[in-house]
């Protein structure tokens, strides 16, 4: 499914669709104009209309809004490029806070998300929040409009409707993979499905056992209605949400359990992991053509963020990931729109891999660009070339060293991507899940190693003794840094706030310290706060 740029069609009952009137100046959900007609007369019988309103939801991944550049933007109040993204977002509020990221830029909020000194004001937090209840806003709209008994009032025939239900699950699955980043982030969130009657009544507040219920029942419920898995690329199905990336969300998910709702789930997370695992997805067979502009070939690729070039243009997404981080010498061997230096490696990225003795000789290490570097240490937080060390992940250039069309992003982000899910098994092995078995855990770990060292994998295997929790966080640093995975993974291990754990910057000194466990989650922001009475504040933010 093509991710397009244009405005979604879906009638005037569309302005309040989550948060009530209390909340409109803070969420901008889908604007009207002259052209836009009620849904009765938009949506009828054919199956465009349809379409167009599942392609909106899928685009709120990939850009900010209606118009390229990020201009109308969907949500109001914060910048269209920078707080209004969804993969910018996220990339942000699970990098900057760890031990694998750092932004040199001043923009408000940025210092206090690589200090994690936050407050619920933080303009980062808000843009993030309301994306992912737009996400919700529409996957219900598009479900409250395509019930059977509507669809039949409309002249729907049954072929037609056989797909509108796919589309319906996909809309369920996206918006169980919204309440996932909102019980991950904050846990304790307003709840609101299709069923809830628009504007009336501001959302209730669930518990974060209460939310984690709903996703999990909501993700069961709907597989059967989702395409097969799709392996490879698929002109026409690439891109969408399948039972493949059902099962990845439910082993992230369950795996993080324990962390989200102080019950283990570790079995469970095992039964999905193994379910991609028997799905033919297969592992790049090198590891930076993952992240390259023709990964939509990778076998490895389970659900990824579409980026088109022209058709997505956008200053957040993969132009973000992109351009932030590389070194402006190498910004015509990387293909991208501007070298803009924000993002830098801390140096404790770099110890993760000095726990290697053959590190030089590990693909992922060579993403460090060191030969760039000045000064491994940040010793200025806000100098943008001297200090921290440039990382780069994402090429804008297909595998084959050509350029895609444009230098505007062709690359997709892998959200969820096989590597993951090996890493996911090993770990829930590791924590006393049923289902598995160590060997296989050791056999997965070390295809990740062997495909990170290439022709030198006998180096990089390891052995059951070797195999531990400690080591799995390691492991999972080395192969999905940058890939907004970093501060859900500190938080399951209990390396992200507290002393068991230091690295520059924590807290806000160079030297690292200590910070409270409330941490751990984010604060509600304080726009929502003030709107809506049923809610109560994350403990620490009150």
């Amino acid at each position: 499914m093509k991710v397009k740029k244009y405005k979604l069609i879906v009638g005037f009952f569309s302005l309040l669709l989550l948060l009530g009137v209390a909340c409109t100046d803070d969420l901008d959900t889908i604007p009207l104009d002259e052209d836009e007609l009620v849904a009765e007369i938009v949506y009828g019988s054919e199956l465009g209309p349809y379409q167009e309103s599942i392609a909106k939801i899928y685009a709120g991944l990939a850009i900010s809004g209606n118009s390229a550049g990020d201009g109308d933007p969907d949500v109001a109040g914060v910048d269209g490029g920078s707080q209004a993204s969804f993969l910018r977002g996220l990339w942000n509020l699970q990098e900057l806070p760890t031990d694998e990221a750092h932004c040199a830029w001043g923009d408000a909020g940025i210092p206090e998300l690589n200090n994690m000194t936050w407050g619920s004001g933080n303009v980062f937090i808000k843009g993030f929040y309301y994306r992912l209840y737009y996400q919700i806003n529409l996957a219900n709209e598009f479900l409250r409009q395509t019930t059977d008994d509507k669809l039949s009032s409309r002249g729907v025939d049954e072929s037609t409707k056989a797909v509108i239900t796919q589309y319906r699950a996909e809309a369920r699955f996206h918006r169980a993979l919204a309440y996932y980043y909102l019980l991950d982030m904050f846990r304790n969130v307003p709840f609101v499905t299709e069923e809830n009657e628009m504007g009336k009544d501001a959302p209730i507040q669930k518990s974060a056992d209460e939310v984690f219920d709903y996703i999990e029942s909501e993700l069961l419920d709907c597989e059967e209605d989702m395409l097969d898995p799709i392996v490879g690329y698929d002109n026409a199905n690439y891109g969408r949400a399948h039972k493949a990336a059902n099962w990845a969300l439910l082993s992230r998910l369950y795996l993080n359990a324990e962390a989200y709702i102080g019950e283990p789930k570790y079995s469970e997370s095992i039964t999905y992991s193994k379910k991609v695992l028997d799905a033919q997805y297969e592992l790049e067979s090198v590891y930076g053509n993952v992240f390259k502009a023709d990964n939509h070939n990778s076998k490895e690729m389970i659900f990824p963020i579409r980026y088109e070039g022209d058709d997505t243009q956008t200053w957040g997404g993969m132009t973000f990931l992109l351009s932030s981080t590389i070194p402006s010498d190498m910004q015509t061997e990387v293909n991208a729109v501007g070298a803009w230096q924000g993002n830098r490696a801390r140096s404790s990225l770099l110890e993760t891999f000095e726990q290697e003795s053959d590190k030089e000789l590990d693909a992922r290490f060579s993403m460090l660009e060191l030969e760039y570097t000045e000064n491994v240490e940040i010793e200025s937080p806000s100098l943008f070339k001297d200090n921290g060390i440039p990382v780069v992940k994402y090429y804008n250039v297909y595998s084959d060293g050509t350029y895609p069309p444009s230098n505007i992003a062709y690359t997709d982000f892998p959200l969820f991507r096989l590597g993951e899910i090996y890493l996911n098994y090993a770990e829930a092995v590791l924590r006393g899940g049923s289902g598995g078995d160590e060997t296989t855990a050791l056999q997965l770990i070390n295809d990740l190693r062997a495909r990170a060292y290439g022709e030198n994998s006998s180096l990089a295997t390891i052995t059951s003794s070797d195999l531990t929790l400690d080591f799995i966080f390691e492991e999972r640093g080395r192969e999905l840094f940058y890939e907004a995975h970093r501060r859900s993974d500190m938080v399951r291990f209990g390396k992200f706030t507290g002393s068991s754990y230091i690295w520059p910057w924590k807290g806000g000194v160079q030297e690292g310290r200590s910070v409270d466990s409330y941490r751990d989650v984010y604060p509600i922001p304080s726009d929502d706060m003030g709107s809506n009475l049923n809610l109560e504040q994350n403990e620490g933010y009150k």
